[in-house]
């Protein structure tokens, strides 16, 4: 780092009696109070050079000896006081980055310009700041740290602006072109390794160079100098985010600890509560810089660097805009998170849940506002006049519906990333005994069914959450598995399921019946069921190997009824060995039948979406019903 020495007499201050002096022949006739330390010093030296002290002793008639000028509100303190009284007596004085502002400021104060005397003291602190302090990195920085001091006195000199500047213009320029006077190079020089070959990390070419040194800065001059390299527009946006984390890192490490540990200190009295509150403040004021520095592009910032921030946004009780903003971007990249990074802690007094789970509800809505759902359905401009000739063929319906998928293969992936970080994380939050029903669902029900290739994920959430709520009723434990597709389910997993007594009857039915119906499409035939489902079934006085009895054709049976694992496995029998005693599960309340606009059960769209083969077998099923009355009469 730069320096520069003024004057050539050597130091001849010294202390007496708490008072300070300067060793000479003359007596002192003038005596300066500064915060409580006095000075007895020579009006002839400090009068020729300051035009202040002229003034006031112009102004103020000598009483005794010594005339006493007070300066209560002088920049600097003492140590800024002697640099200038000692450049007054010609005494030999350091300028260096780590005084020339409080320098310049008292050389203001005691108006030490050229009006007064050539080559008073501004114009050389000036030269000296100008030539040299601005062109050096780390004297620049240096400087710019101090004036955090006197932020006033410096805003009116220009010396913050000019560092500022000064800074900017560096980082915007090749680091070849930087003069490196700062402790970058000094770290290059100490991270040699044994064989003389410099360390990639903290190479003067390296394009991030200047972040680890900024971080130093305090948070509003930090603010303002990213703010200048931001619209310089030379600085990618990726090398823009480093430097942010690097910051953040800096100043926002382990804080749930760190405002955890004040407010231990604060619960003692009331002016420790005071200084609690007041670095919860500062910490918050730093976040909320921090995320308005922000790139807008998107990847800038890893994904799990802005839920740091989030969570950080969260203990700190940040501004409703700001964690929303942090909200926002997090969705846009949402499939690099990791469930670790989603478990934010809920700091909240009306909540007594474990983890925040509405600030992810509103990550999850956010990343659903995108529009990058695929379409459901082909365009209808693909083919235009050729496509009104032609038949609408089914081979040519899904090769337009995967030309289209096609194009939005990329957001369609992305959900499919998404859909299994949400699964995981609902198996992380099921745990929490104060987790509601509804948040469960709501979180599970974001996500658009396509997304979740299997539901297995999903299922080992649904078993963690009845498992930590065992007080759950039937109509909840009904809702809660109403997200659940049986379709979707692993053939682990949906002997799982079958032998699960926690799930509704339906439920496990259902699994049973898909269960045997993908055996049937696979194999062509349906395979015998295992011992431990025939034990299940069992237990509800369900036997499949029993032969079916006649089919009376008075009794009506509900299209949610007719489902059967024995109805698959013997295509001869009746439909009325297809009822599971389902009468024993408030499924069958009729506030569950929903119809649709032919009077039909909605599930009669489930028997239409079956596979081939046992669609067919079905088909077998009903007709034979249907010829056995007519058969009797004959």
């Amino acid at each position: 780092m730069k320096f520069m020495k003024l004057g050539s007499r050597p130091d001849t201050f010294y202390t007496a009696e708490a008072v300070r002096s300067v060793s000479s022949e003359v007596s002192s006739d003038l005596i300066i109070q500064i915060k409580g330390n006095r000075y007895l010093l020579h009006k002839f030296p400090l009068l020729s050079k300051c035009l202040r002290l002229q003034r006031i002793c112009s102004e103020s008639p000598e009483t005794s000896q010594h005339q006493i000028i007070q300066l209560p509100d002088f920049p600097g303190g003492i140590e800024a006081f002697e640099l200038c009284a000692k450049f007054c007596y010609g005494i030999t004085i350091t300028l260096s980055a780590y005084n020339i502002v409080a320098a310049r400021c008292a050389a203001e104060y005691l108006q030490m310009t050229e009006d007064v005397e050539k080559g008073n003291l501004i114009y050389k602190l000036e030269v000296f700041f100008n030539s040299c302090i601005l062109h050096g990195w780390k004297d620049a920085i240096v400087t710019l740290q101090s004036t955090k001091a006197y932020p006033l006195w410096s805003e009116d000199l220009g010396i913050t602006s000019r560092c500022i500047e000064a800074i900017a213009t560096k980082v915007l320029t090749h680091p070849s072109k930087v003069s490196l006077s700062h402790s970058h190079s000094r770290r290059v020089r100490d991270d040699m390794s044994c064989n003389g070959a410099e360390s990639q990390r903290h190479k003067p070419g390296t394009k991030g160079w200047w972040a680890e040194d900024m971080a130093e800065l305090g948070i509003d001059l930090y603010w303002r100098t990213m703010i200048a390299i931001k619209s310089g527009g030379k600085i990618p946006s990726n090398l823009v985010g480093e430097a942010l984390q690097i910051y953040a890192s800096r100043w926002l490490p382990n804080i749930s600890r760190h405002i955890k540990r004040a407010n231990k200190e604060a619960a003692g009295s009331d002016s420790d509560s005071d200084s609690a509150g007041e670095v919860t403040s500062k910490h918050r004021l730093l976040l909320e810089s921090i995320v308005s520095l922000l790139p807008s592009e998107k990847g800038a910032v890893s994904c799990s660097f802005l839920l740091k921030l989030l969570k950080a946004g969260n203990i700190l009780n940040a501004s409703s805009s700001s964690k929303m903003e942090l909200a926002r971007r997090v969705a846009l990249q949402l499939e690099e998170a990791r469930v670790s990074d989603l478990l934010i802690p809920s700091l909240s007094y009306s909540s007594d849940t474990v983890y925040d789970v509405d600030i992810v509800i509103t990550i999850l809505e956010q990343f659903m506002l995108q529009g990058q759902s695929p379409p459901t359905s082909p365009p209808r401009s693909k083919l235009g006049f050729e496509r009104r000739r032609r038949s609408r063929s089914a081979e040519n319906i899904d090769l337009e519906f995967q030309e289209s998928r096609r194009s939005s293969s990329a957001s369609h992936s992305s959900k499919l990333k998404v859909a299994k970080i949400v699964d995981g994380y609902l198996q992380e939050i099921a745990r929490d005994k104060n987790l509601p029903l509804s948040k469960f669902i709501a979180i599970a029900e974001t996500i658009p069914d396509f997304s979740r290739s299997d539901h297995d994920d999903l299922y080992r959430a649904i078993d963690i959450y009845l498992k930590a709520h065992p007080d759950l009723n039937k109509s909840e434990r009904k809702k809660l598995c109403r997200i659940l597709d049986c379709k979707k389910l692993s053939v682990e997993a949906c002997m799982h399921a079958a032998q699960n007594e926690k799930l509704p009857l339906r439920v496990v039915v259902q699994v049973l019946f898909f269960e045997q119906a993908r055996a049937a499409t696979a194999g062509g035939k349906v395979t015998e069921l295992p011992g431990n489902i025939k034990a299940l079934l069992a237990a509800h006085n369900i036997d499949p190997s029993r032969p079916p009895g006649p089919l009376s054709t008075t009794t009506s049976i509900q299209a949610d009824d007719q489902w059967s694992i024995s109805g698959l496995k013997s295509p001869k029998s009746r439909i009325s060995t297809l009822r599971m005693k389902l009468a024993e599960d408030d499924d069958l309340d009729e506030n569950d039948m929903q119809t649709d606009g032919m009077g039909r059960p909605s599930k009669f769209k489930a028997f239409c979406a079956l596979p081939g083969r046992p669609k067919k077998m079905f088909s077998k099923l009903l007709s034979m019903n249907r010829s056995t009355p007519a058969s009797e009469k004959n």
